[in-house]
């Protein structure tokens, strides 16, 4: 904490202000920390512990400072060290003594932590809605090339043919977990720390319930040192960003390729694409691939607080300090990657006859020809190596599934009839009608469903 003047009897020395001092970075929770502090004067004024009027001077006194820093008029003195004591210090000069008594039966311990759980609630909230966003960009998508046949893929090889929505509704369904996540944060962060002081508790008569009614919590902390030191939240809140971020990763990676042209599944927007400086036929996707990059940032966040927290013992250290930083980046990381992908999302063009093409070139009917001779009566086994050796021909031949003759079909099983060649993509797809499958009535379940999840869609006729 701060050089307090009366315990100590030279001033700290001009290196170790810069060093400890975090007012650069937590400026921003000065919404937060006026909020706590307003909070904070009501009830001391209610309890009978400062007067009504001095309570009134200090809610208007920092009313009018939150005024003055959003209009830029606030000056910021790096040796007042932090946000907390920036404020306390003009209130002080702005309404005299009745400043000097809105730090009764508070530390700056408890004070800080109830701004950082403020923020983060905020900032969950705000995580929430443009996940949301995204999920509707997805589901926007996915039905409008619902009929849209695609491979599917294991080990980045062709394998079976599904619909493209049903792939993209896969990316709905693990953000969909990110809520989960985010929500399940939430549940950990609205818990009001005001009235732990230090890391003991305060000597006065205050109202804790009031406090967490007056700041929207929905409970309040129930051990005063794991109160002052907690930081769990932050860490669940870096985590879930990082798991959010790695689903980003892995949407962009597909994008990625399949906006190449090796596979031309999809064309970028002009707007979420970039040029080359040299090559003037390129069209690169930049801003999948910097999201893509930027996942590890996050995932350095959530690194640097897992080591900050590991060996502090019982109940607040400076180290602490360390945890804003970290989450205000992995913030400041993830809410503009999922604004810019649902952006991204929603501009796609998708290349359905370049889809087409690729199911018919990678033998990715071959599991429909072994359940079809399963259905002939053959054995599921000996099916299945029955058509990796009619695939093996095929290869060698230099031919598609649908330019082998009835002969040369035969050549592997008597099993197969004329009626293979009702073997197609699209009647792949149409067999898997269970649920959780790629049919076509499955996946227009799921969208009616996420639908009805995010919200904003006109309800169906």
């Amino acid at each position: 904490m701060s050089h307090i003047r009366g315990r100590f009897q030279k001033a700290a020395h001009r290196l170790v202000v810069d060093y400890t001092s975090s007012l650069s970075f937590d400026r921003r929770l000065y919404r937060q920390d006026i909020a706590g502090s307003i909070a904070h004067a009501r009830m001391l004024a209610k309890q009978g512990i400062i007067s009504a009027k001095d309570a009134g001077a200090i809610t208007g006194g920092l009313a009018a400072i939150e005024k003055e820093i959003e209009e830029g008029s606030f000056k910021f003195k790096p040796e007042l060290e932090d946000i907390h004591m920036a404020i306390e210090a003009r209130l002080t000069e702005k309404i005299g003594e009745a400043g000097g008594r809105l730090h009764t039966a508070r530390s700056r311990n408890d004070q800080v932590v109830l701004g950082l759980r403020l923020f983060t609630r905020d900032a969950i909230g705000d995580t929430i809605e443009a996940v949301r966003g995204l999920q509707r960009a997805l589901v926007t998508l996915a039905e409008a090339n619902k009929d849209t046949v695609m491979p599917g893929y294991t080990h980045l090889q062709r394998a079976q043919p599904v619909l493209l929505a049903h792939h993209l509704m896969a990316y709905f369904e693990m953000l969909q977990r990110d809520i989960g996540r985010l929500e399940d944060c939430l549940k950990r962060t609205d818990v009001m720390p005001l009235g732990s002081g230090a890391l003991a508790g305060v000597a006065y008569d205050i109202d804790r319930k009031f406090l967490a009614r007056e700041l929207g919590f929905g409970s309040i902390s129930r051990n005063s040192m794991d109160a002052v030191s907690d930081r769990d939240f932050v860490v669940d809140y870096a985590a879930a960003a990082s798991t959010c971020m790695m689903h980003l990763s892995r949407l962009s990676e597909e994008i990625i390729l399949w906006a190449s042209v090796e596979f031309a599944f999809i064309e970028l927007d002009d707007a979420y694409a970039t040029g080359s400086s040299i090559m003037p036929q390129k069209k690169n996707p930049d801003v999948a691939e910097l999201i893509r990059g930027k996942t590890g940032r996050v995932y350095g966040n959530l690194m640097a607080l897992l080591t900050m927290l590991k060996a502090l013992p019982l109940a607040y250290n400076r180290d602490l300090q360390e945890d804003k930083e970290a989450l205000f980046a992995a913030v400041d990381t993830l809410l503009p990657s999922l604004e810019i992908m649902a952006g991204m999302v929603s501009t796609i063009k998708v290349k359905a006859g370049q889809t087409g093409e690729a199911i018919e070139r990678g033998y990715i009917l071959a599991t429909d020809l072994a359940d079809y001779l399963v259905g002939k009566g053959l054995a599921f086994r000996a099916a299945h190596e029955v058509v990796a050796r009619l695939v093996n021909y095929a290869a060698g031949e230099g031919k598609t599934l649908r330019e082998l003759n009835l002969d040369e079909y035969r050549r592997f099983s008597p099993l197969f009839t004329d009626d293979v060649y009702a073997i197609t993509a699209e009647a792949s797809v149409s067999a898997r009608d269970v649920p959780g499958g790629t049919a076509p009535r499955q996946v227009a379940r799921a969208l009616a469903v996420a639908k009805k999840i995010v919200g904003g869609f006109e309800s169906e006729k």
